[in-house]
């Protein structure tokens, strides 16, 4: 599909349909762990077992999938894998109503669900690519962005209210829904989308699954923002149960404390969402791509040094707040940055890799720092993260001279 003068109406359906998906996965948010703890009994070790298993299990199942989401057309699959996290999500609270629920099957519904992601992610961002013209592409990425940090600051709250008045699978049912809800804004997109031709003769197999991975490493660019990234995303996620710890257990705060601490500090990620645009017009996509990258990294040696009563609440959400305003205008810039470095017949296997890659990332780190802080103390390991996270602006791509930079249009 190429770039028309339709493209805009198309965008706002694609727009639309992943608005009403991501309110639906952050009203979800932590329903699962809830499930497991109140309705099937279960133990720490095996909530965190929930947690850990079924998106890594996920990214592993995903891996061969993008291939052929690459040969596939990209709408359709986008469609489809809405259905499939449709019936997934769904099966839940028809078990539950049947008294039929247990650990395995929610920890199936995670890998399946994990894996879907991974493969909706991968079409959707060839699909963007294809949809809307170079110079709007980073429009486009800040949208979606200030729309998942809305969700991500509005969701959870309100799904922890329905859950404590409709009960444990209610909110499973309604992101549920908005897979479902999503599919239809997706078919309603119009316009045709041909079939992908050929590439590569007839190669299938080890040597096409890799061409994602192989692509990565081998780009100058590339390799450095896929390293930076993941290594980023999973220092950043592995210190999140530790600090959790740290807050509810150790210094006494309530829990909608802890949840204003982290929901409150997403406005930040609208905000640089909105900035992203203009400092790129300004200053250039790959400055800020320095930038931002790099301010990210500086703020989690802060959380270890957390306090007791207003003044420690204050300081998690001023340093939460850097943070996320910092992710909301590297992260438009990065995804505008990787698709406009990767050719259109090889975007899909590209974004799959990546993803597969950050899921897995942030498992191991996740699991690894959980031993260290049950070597060390929580608020030495949170110490350790933040001082590895200090390191990783080395891994931010040089530009290439040869390229010439593109002024993009303000959001």
């Amino acid at each position: 599909m190429v770039a028309g003068d339709g493209w805009m109406r198309r965008f706002r359906w694609l727009w639309a349909a992943y608005t009403v998906s991501t309110f639906g996965t952050w009203l979800g948010f932590g329903a699962f762990p809830l499930i497991a703890i109140l309705v099937l009994h279960a133990g720490p070790v095996q909530v965190s077992l929930l947690a850990a298993v079924g998106p890594a299990a996920g990214a592993l199942v995903a891996a061969p999938l993008g291939p052929w989401v690459e040969r596939c057309r990209k709408r359709s699959v986008m469609v489809a894998m809405d259905l499939v996290r449709f019936a997934a999500l769904a099966g839940v609270p028809a078990a539950y109503a049947l008294g039929r629920l247990t650990l395995t099957h929610l920890v199936v519904v995670s890998v399946v669900t994990a894996a879907a992601d991974i493969a909706f992610s991968a079409a959707g961002g060839a699909y963007l690519k294809a949809l809307v013209p170079p110079a709007g592409l980073l429009v486009a990425n800040s949208r979606f962005e200030a729309t998942a940090w809305t969700a991500t600051m509005i969701g959870p709250p309100l799904g922890n209210a329905a859950i404590g008045r409709f009960g444990p699978v209610t909110t499973v049912l309604v992101d549920a829904i908005s897979y479902l809800l999503s599919a239809v804004g997706l078919a309603a997109l119009g316009g045709r989308e041909p079939r992908p031709a050929a590439t590569g003769g007839r190669r299938r197999g080890a040597g096409d699954l890799l061409d994602g991975w192989r692509h990565l490493l081998t780009h100058p660019q590339l390799r450095p923002l896929l390293f930076n990234t993941v290594l980023v995303n999973g220092l950043i996620m592995a210190t999140a149960p530790l600090v959790a710890v740290l807050m509810l257990d150790r210094l006494g705060f309530a829990p909608w404390q802890y949840g204003l601490a982290f929901a409150a500090p997403c406005v930040g990620g609208l905000i640089g969402s909105r900035l992203a645009g203009p400092l790129v017009a300004r200053f250039g996509r790959h400055r800020v791509l320095l930038a931002a990258g790099t301010l990210r990294a500086c703020w989690s040696v802060p959380l270890a040094f957390v306090g007791s009563g207003a003044a420690g609440l204050g300081l998690v959400i001023a340093v939460q707040f850097g943070l996320v305003t910092c992710m909301g205008v590297a992260n438009p810039v990065i995804a505008t940055y990787r698709l406009d470095r990767t050719a259109a017949d090889r975007v899909a296997r590209t974004l799959s890799a990546w993803s597969v890659t950050n899921n897995l990332t942030v498992a191991g780190l996740t699991a690894l720092w959980g031993l260290l802080a049950a070597l060390t103390g929580p608020r030495a390991a949170i110490v350790v993260a933040g001082v590895a996270l200090l390191a990783t602006p080395l891994l931010l791509p040089r530009e290439d001279p040869a390229r010439t930079e593109t002024r993009l249009p303000q959001a």
